[in-house]
């Protein structure tokens, strides 16, 4: 049985990664978490949508945001969308829900 975090966003799997779900804002003017759009978590990024530009972003941004490697954060699915699915490996789901439950508290 895998145990769920409190965010709808945020989904541990079977396999002891976890899965976060964006909808991710390009051309921004800061890059930061800009609260839930229904169960994906809003991602503002100032990279244009070009070249994979927007994807580097994202795990640059999250890997800073969860003080983890990039290596640990792959997008399955959503390359060329702003809906995402990032797999992360080998972190904590309950350390991350907090960062991001205080994120999302601000």
């Amino acid at each position: 049985m895998v145990a769920r975090t409190e965010l709808p966003c945020l989904q541990p799997l079977p396999d002891g990664s976890l899965l976060l779900r964006l909808h991710v804002q390009p051309r921004a003017a800061t890059n930061n978490v800009a609260g839930l759009q229904g169960d994906m978590l809003k991602l503002r990024l100032t990279s244009p949508p070009v070249d994979g530009k927007a994807n580097q972003a994202v795990i640059a941004y999250l890997a800073k945001l969860f003080h983890l490697p990039k290596s640990a954060l792959t997008i399955k699915s959503g390359h060329q969308s702003r809906s995402k699915a990032v797999s992360i490996v080998g972190a904590d789901a309950q350390r991350l829900a907090a960062v991001l439950a205080d994120l999302l508290r601000t």
